[in-house]
């Protein structure tokens, strides 16, 4: 008798049942696990992502063989996913290579991209800066190209008229004046070279009235040298006639004396980490030509010609960039030319003087230096007494909102003088100028101002106050062409003696390049 046929638990039917679930539950164990299969494309073969592998290719194995898990026939993966039988190893697919790895599973990836909490761009680089508005009143003009260096001429042709009160004589006179200026700049990649030059000529067409023409230039070479130190050579030369107003002034001339001023200098500035040195030379010559009188004499002033050294050193100390305490001490000497003036006064002498302060830098909206000091001046004539006072100094810019700028000037120097018997006096000047943009191509000015001439005791002239107010508009027609117009008033009191004053206003044309 044969032997009895053995039958199966798993039916065919039930084999496929089963056979597609575990397919769908291979899916979707494939698809949480494809962010990891570079990692498993790497790792070592006793790794749990090559474990997770091995275990799923068994699996794919049993169903598509159609053996159920009852049959005990299957082999479980160990602990450390190693397989027990060479017959999985040999239905697992080989591991591919780092290079073919990278082809599918896109390994070569920016380092953001991987990362979940990836950096979000300031605010300052996903928007673009913004760029201040050009105007006509702030918009630089292109200027002459010469070699390496631009410049940029200005002319100006005005009308103007003045009315000039002094006690009971009153002059009125209407004249042209014609002002230019230019600037002259280098373009070096290291060191620059700036030359600036302005001046003015008059010329009366009705009235009477002393003309007042003036000019000067100045050039500054600035050297940038290793370890932090630059260096400044300066020249510079002013024509100008003196004021009638003058203290040194010849009363009842009909034209004061022409002054010539040359001037040199040179200065070096190091830092010394937070310390900041700074050692300045200057020299000043000046030179006075004849006055002439009513009657058409003249009178002889090169008695005043002299030559003046100043020998200045400063020591910061940088608390911040921002704020930078100083001392600062000078020494100078005059020399005249004549031992003796035309009265018979040696008046060569000495000064000195020392000050402490503070140098300001808030960028746009304030900058400059405040300074407190002593100041002394003597004399080799005995008969001269010596001048000392307490000084005061500041040089402020200040710009409250945009578009106003505030220019706070305040010196205290000592004068000396040629009259006879006298030494000279003390000047306390103070002067602020507001420049306020009114449209984008209209600029308001305001300018005010008082000076103190403070005489000594001993001294036979009184003191004097002089007044200052002027007032201007700038219309900008375009970049090359301004329209301008000035108001100007001053006065001039004394305790003895009649005061002085003088209006003046004008209207011109200002041509720009």
């Amino acid at each position: 008798m044969g032997q009895p046929k053995q039958t199966s638990s798993v039916t065919p039917l039930r084999a496929m049942s089963r056979a597609v679930s575990f397919a769908v539950l291979g899916s979707m164990l494939l698809s949480q696990t494809a962010a990891f299969a570079q990692s498993a494309s790497t790792q070592p073969a006793n790794s749990p992502s090559a474990a997770s592998q091995d275990y799923r290719a068994t699996n794919n194995a049993t169903s598509a063989t159609g053996f159920d898990d009852e049959t005990g026939d299957t082999t479980t993966p160990e602990a450390n996913g190693t397989t027990a039988t060479a017959d999985d190893v040999q239905q697992r697919p080989a591991i591919p290579d780092a290079q073919a790895g990278d082809d599918i599973t896109g390994s070569i990836l920016d380092e953001d991209i991987r990362r979940l909490n990836t950096r979000e761009a300031p605010i300052d680089e996903t928007l673009p800066r913004r760029r201040a508005a050009e105007s006509a009143s702030t918009e630089e003009t292109p200027g002459i190209p010469i070699g390496t260096f631009v410049l940029r001429p200005s002319v100006t042709q005005s009308i103007n008229t003045e009315i000039t009160k002094d006690g009971n004589t009153r002059q009125r006179r209407a004249f042209l004046e014609t002002d230019a200026a230019a600037t002259l700049t280098s373009g070096w990649g290291r060191h620059q070279l700036t030359v600036t030059s302005e001046g003015a000529w008059q010329r009366n067409i009705s009235g009477e009235g002393e003309e007042q023409p003036s000019f000067k230039v100045n050039g500054d070479l600035r050297l940038d040298l290793p370890d932090d130190t630059t260096a400044h050579l300066t020249a510079g030369y002013n024509f100008y006639r003196e004021d009638t107003d003058d203290p040194d002034a010849i009363a009842d001339a009909a034209q004061q004396s022409d002054v010539q001023e040359f001037s040199a200098g040179a200065s070096v500035q190091r830092d010394f980490g937070i310390l900041r040195g700074t050692t300045a030379l200057a020299l000043t010559r000046s030179i006075y030509s004849d006055a002439k009188l009513a009657d058409g004499t003249t009178v002889a002033l090169s008695d005043r010609n002299q030559t003046t050294g100043t020998l200045r050193g400063r020591v910061g100390y940088e608390l911040s960039p921002a704020l930078i305490p100083f001392i600062e001490a000078t020494v100078g000497r005059t020399l005249y030319d004549e031992t003796r003036d035309s009265a018979g006064y040696e008046r060569s002498g000495h000064s000195y003087g020392a000050k402490a302060g503070v140098e300001v830098d808030l960028g746009e909206k304030l900058k400059g230096e405040v300074g407190v000091g002593y100041e002394m001046a003597d004399f080799e004539d005995s008969r001269l007494s010596s001048i000392d006072t307490a000084t005061l100094d500041a040089s402020l810019l200040w710009s409250p909102i945009r578009g106003t700028d505030v220019n706070l000037d305040l010196q205290t120097s000592i004068q000396p003088s040629t009259t006879a018997g006298e030494s000279g006096y003390v000047s306390h000047a103070l002067t602020t100028t507001v420049n306020h943009q009114l449209r984008d191509n209209l600029v308001g000015t305001m300018i005010g101002g008082v000076i103190w001439r403070d005489y000594p005791t001993d001294s036979t002239i009184n003191d004097e106050l002089v007044y200052t107010a002027a007032t201007g508009l700038t219309w900008n027609i375009n970049r090359y062409l301004d329209l301008t117009s000035t108001l100007g008033y001053e006065l001039t009191t004394r305790k003895e003696g009649s005061d002085s004053q003088q209006w003046r206003a004008g209207v011109g044309l200002k041509l720009k390049r």
